[in-house]
C-alpha cells in the first residue's frame, strides 16, 4: 500500500492534459488509442460514450480500486483510486502522454495546461465547514466571526495558489472542498458525503522545445510529493483525520 493511503478514506492521483485544439473523436482514433493501453492494462475493459462526447475506459470499481482513463473534446485524462504504488500510477500517467502525441495528434505545441493532483476523501456524515474550521483554524482576522451568538459555519473552504517561477506558468494549488449545505446544518439531516483535499501542480502554456510531457509530469509529480511530505500531511491532513475521528467516537 502506497504511504498516502493510511491519511484518508480514498485516495486517487489524477493526470489531465488540456489542448488548445479539439482532440480527434473518430471511431478508429479513439479506440485504436484505448486498445493500446489496454494491452498495457487488460483489466481496463469497460468501455462507454458520456452524454456530453466523453470517451471513457475504465477497471471494474467495485473492489474499491481502479485505473480510468478517458478523452474529452480538448483534454485527454487519466486517473487511479486508491493506487498499491504509487510508482505503477505515474507509469500508467506516462503511458498516456507518450501516446498521445502520436495517437491523438497531440502537440506541444498544443498544450495549454498538463496538470497533476493528488487528492484525499474523507467520509464524515455531519458539517464539513465546521470539521475544517476545527481541524486547519480560521484566519485570525475572521475568528470573531465563530465566535458570535449562535453562529454556525456554513462555508469554509480554505484555498492557496502559488506560482513557483516568474513567468508564473509553474503553479501549485492547496484546497480543501467541502460538500455540506446550509440546508443541511438548517434541519441537522446529513448524508455520509465526502470532504476532499487537493494537492495540484499545474504547468500552463506550450512546452519548451528540449522538454516532453513526460519531462513535466515528473517535475509537477516532484512538486506535489515535496509539498505532501513537508507540509500538507502534517499541517492539513493528519489534523483532518484526528478531528473527524474524534467527531465519529463522540
Amino acid at each position: 500500500m502506497n504511504r498516502f493511503s493510511s491519511l484518508c478514506d480514498d485516495f486517487y492521483v489524477n493526470m489531465n492534459l488540456s489542448t488548445e485544439m479539439e482532440l480527434p473523436a473518430n471511431r478508429e482514433t479513439v479506440l485504436h488509442f484505448f486498445e493500446r493501453i489496454q494491452k498495457t492494462y487488460p483489466t481496463m475493459r469497460n468501455f462507454y460514450c458520456r452524454d456530453q462526447g466523453d470517451f471513457v475506459l475504465e477497471e471494474d470499481k467495485d473492489k474499491g480500486h481502479y485505473r480510468w482513463c478517458t478523452i474529452e473534446p480538448r483534454r485527454v485524462c487519466s486517473g487511479q483510486v486508491n493506487p498499491e504504488e504509487l510508482d505503477a500510477t505515474l507509469a500508467q500517467h506516462r503511458l498516456v502522454l507518450e501516446l498521445a502525441p502520436y495517437m491523438l495528434s497531440v502537440s506541444p505545441l498544443d498544450c495549454e495546461a498538463l496538470d497533476l493532483l493528488f487528492g484525499f476523501d474523507f467520509s464524515f456524515r455531519g458539517n464539513h465547514n465546521e470539521i475544517v474550521s476545527e481541524a486547519l483554524g480560521v484566519s485570525p482576522s475572521m475568528e470573531w466571526l465563530c465566535d458570535l451568538p449562535g453562529a454556525s459555519v456554513i462555508n469554509h473552504e480554505p484555498s492557496l495558489t502559488i506560482a513557483l517561477d516568474e513567468d508564473c506558468r509553474q503553479q501549485c494549488r492547496i484546497s480543501v472542498e467541502t460538500r455540506t449545505s446550509a440546508y443541511q446544518v438548517r434541519t441537522g439531516e446529513y448524508a455520509e458525503e465526502q470532504l476532499s483535499v487537493y494537492v495540484t501542480a499545474r504547468q500552463y502554456g506550450s512546452l519548451d522545445p528540449d522538454s516532453t510531457f513526460e519531462k513535466v509530469l515528473q517535475n509537477l509529480s516532484k512538486t506535489c510529493q515535496e509539498m505532501l511530505e513537508n507540509h500538507v500531511t502534517e499541517q492539513i491532513l493528519e489534523p483532518l483525520k484526528r478531528t473527524i475521528s474524534l467527531k465519529r467516537s463522540m
